[in-house]
This record gives C-alpha cells, structure tokens and sequence, in this order.
C-alpha cells in the first residue's frame, strides 16, 4: 500500500505546527559531549592528571578505564582530551589525537587503518598485510615529530575476538620511534579485559587503570536535568518523568545512556501525540519500545548456532517445558540442525552457548539441587515467546522452525518438567 503525498503533506503540517516540546534533541544522543559532567570531577582531576605530561612534550603513561556501559567513560576522556588539545595549540605544543571505537571497526587492520588516518597517512581500507599497514603508520608517526594519544574505545570486544596483537604492537612501538611517542587510553566494559591478555603485552603495558562506578538515581536526575534545560523547551519535562526516568535507568546498572535513551524517546512519544508535556506514562511507553527494540535487534543478530538453541529453549517452553536442562535443548537442537541441513556442534559447545545466552538476558539459567543425585542447571527463556516468533517468522532460513514439532519432547515431559 503507498501512501499518498496529501498524508504525508498533512503528517508533516500537523507536526510544525503542534507545541513545540524540543528545542534541541541531539542533547540527548550518546555522542554529545557537554560543557558539564556532573558527578565525574574525580574521574575528570585523574584523566588530567595523567595526560598533562603531554603538554611538556612528554609521553603520558598508558591509562585503561574499566566500567559497565553508560558510565561516562568515553564522555569524560573525550572532554578531557579536548581540553589537552587546546591548551597544546595554546603553547605550541605538537599533539595528535586519535579515537577508534574497536567495536565499529571491527578489526585490527581497521583499527590501523583509522590511525594512519590520524596522522596523515593513506592507506587503502583493505588489501595490505597487517604487518605493511603498521609499518605505514609507524613511520608517518615518527615523521610528523609528535606525541600520539591514541584512545582505543571498547577494546575488549576486539581483543576477545581477534587476539591481542594490535594492542601488543601499540605498547611496544615507542622501541622503535625516534621522533615521536604514542600514549595509549584503552577503555573497556569488560572489568576482567586483562584476563584475555598475553603476558608478554601486560609487562609492556605499565598502564595506570581507572574504574567507573554507576550512577545512582540521585545522580542520574542531575544528569538528565542539565540535559533537559538544553534539549526540551521551559516547563515540558514533568518532576514525575524525570524521577521515573532517573530511577528506571539507575535500576539498571546505573546507565546514563539509558536514560538518556529513555528521555529522548519518551519525548518523541509526547512530540508524536501532539502532547504539551512529557509525563510519567510517556516514559513507561519509552521503555517497553526500547526495551523490545533492544531485544528484538539482540536476537536478529545472533549466530545461526545459537538462534538454533533459542528456537530449541522457545519450543520446549512451547510445549510447556518451562525449565529444560541441557540434554533436554540439545536432543531438540540436533533435531533443528537436521531440518535445516546444519552440522550440529557438540554438547560441549551448546553448553556454552546455553551460558553466553543466559550472559546477555535472552535465557535464565538456574543450578537446582537434587539432593544425593547431585545438581543439575535448569534452563529458561528469560524475554517474551512473542519476540522470538517476531524475529524467526522474517528469518527465511529458519522461519519455519517456529512451528516445528520436536520428536523428542516426550522424554522432557516426563521428567517432570
């Protein structure tokens, strides 16, 4: 069905010419980086302090920042490194800066890649040796006679899927630099990051480490009520949205970025309706959209072998299995396999996709006493059947799995499950 260019036209009137309820919305996305960041003074005194050597043309020591996403990490090293940047221009001082998110990029040479852009050198975005490509950027580093801060965002995803080899060479390129010196900045989710790391790339690090805690609420509601000075006109945001907002995302985990997500789509919502104020129930309705969003994409983007035991987890709670244990999942996941001509993965393996799933929230995993028969994990979905169903009925591949009927459920029945 199209639509019409007379109800677009009358879309679009209706909106320019509803209350106005932001003055400006890109305040409320992750990557504004503001004036003020209240409630992260220490963090802000000890990244200054350790890159102020910089300013003396002195290598700063390498820093890694740990915390759970949402803390202010990347924020707070960006507004301190564009204040260093400043006061360099101010005295002279040669400074290159340079920020990868490692998740974005998804690989090491990638990761090169965009530091050789950092200081200048042309480097295609595929086709070199990995060895070339570092090479390429040493030398333009040691050319342009300068201190490199490089800030490597999220570092952990790539090290826990492409190794440490990147990070390796980044710690040991001062040996071989006779102009110039590299700083790094790694930040991390992942507060045990070091456990994936080689020795030889800890000795080499000589790192100093800072750790982000969560917001609480209280502070959350000082967050988003400087954000909501900006982004929203006078008297829009009720106290009641604002608390609701605050106390939603400090429940989980403290994440600013929720509930700045929360505000901003809560705000939509209001925008959407022709509404004058943004109240308690638009930040509920938030909430549900962005947490299905969230899922919904989560489960999208799985792996094919791990969608097959979600599907396997959604069809014994189907059948009224609620707490399978790992048997129960892989009988049904070899039976998927077999319908749609995969090789199954071993048990072992399934088990440990059981426990990356229950890792994420899509599965509830829980260790059940069974007295002198020993312990046993018992295996639950942990987000609605709906959502599931949503996602494999516009799977070509695996859509008609939703409705399979397993063989062998009757052994899973029977055991009292």
């Amino acid at each position: 069905m199209t639509i019409s260019s007379d109800v677009l036209d009358t879309i679009f009137d209706r909106f320019l010419n509803r209350a106005r309820i932001f003055r400006n919305r890109d305040v409320l996305r992750h990557d504004y980086i503001p004036s003020h960041l209240p409630h992260r003074e220490n963090e802000i005194r000890h990244v200054g302090e350790i890159v102020a050597p910089a300013l003396q043309g002195c290598r700063c020591s390498n820093l890694f920042i740990y915390g759970k996403p949402g803390t202010g990490k990347t924020a707070v090293t960006k507004y301190v490194l564009s204040r260093v940047e400043e006061k360099a221009k101010e005295l002279g001082i040669p400074l290159a800066l340079s920020y990868v998110n490692c998740r974005l990029a998804g690989t090491e040479y990638r990761v090169f890649f965009h530091l050789c852009s950092s200081v200048g050198v042309n480097v295609p975005f595929t086709g070199l040796a990995l060895g070339e490509v570092f090479d390429r950027f040493k030398n333009g580093v040691d050319l342009r006679k300068t201190l490199l801060i490089a800030v490597l965002d999220e570092i952990d995803a790539l090290i826990k899927t492409k190794g440490d080899t990147l990070l390796y060479e980044l710690t040991r390129i001062n040996e071989s630099l006779s102009r110039s010196k590299v700083s790094i900045i790694g930040i991390s989710n992942d507060l045990r990051f070091k456990e994936w790391l080689d020795p030889r790339v800890l000795s080499s690090l000589s790192e100093e480490e800072l750790v982000f805690r969560p917001y609480n609420a209280a502070e959350l509601k000082d967050i988003l009520a400087e954000r909501a000075k900006i982004a929203f006109y006078d008297g829009v945001l009720s106290e009641g949205a604002l608390s609701l907002c605050a106390a939603l995302a400090a429940a989980e985990h403290g994440d600013a970025r929720r509930a700045l997500d929360l505000l901003r789509v809560a705000g939509e919502l209001a925008e959407r309706e022709g509404a004058k104020r943004i109240v308690e129930d638009h930040i509920r309705l938030a909430e549900k959209r962005i947490e299905h969003n969230r899922i919904f994409e989560a489960v999208k983007n799985l792996p094919l072998h791990s969608k097959l035991v979600l599907c396997s987890v959604y069809l014994l709670a189907k059948a009224n299995v609620n707490d399978a244990i790992t048997g129960d999942i892989y009988a049904v996941y070899c039976e998927l396999c077999a319908e749609t001509g995969v090789a199954p993965l071993t048990q072992r393996r399934v088990s440990t996709l059981i426990s990356e799933l229950d890792a994420i929230g899509l599965l509830n995993s829980r260790i059940v006493s069974l007295g002198r028969y020993g312990r046993t994990k018992k295996i639950r979905l942990a987000i609605g059947r709906s959502i599931i169903r949503e996602v494999f009925q516009n799977d070509e591949r695996l859509g008609s799995l939703i409705n399979y009927a397993p063989k062998c459920l009757g052994k899973a029945k029977n055991r009292g499950n």
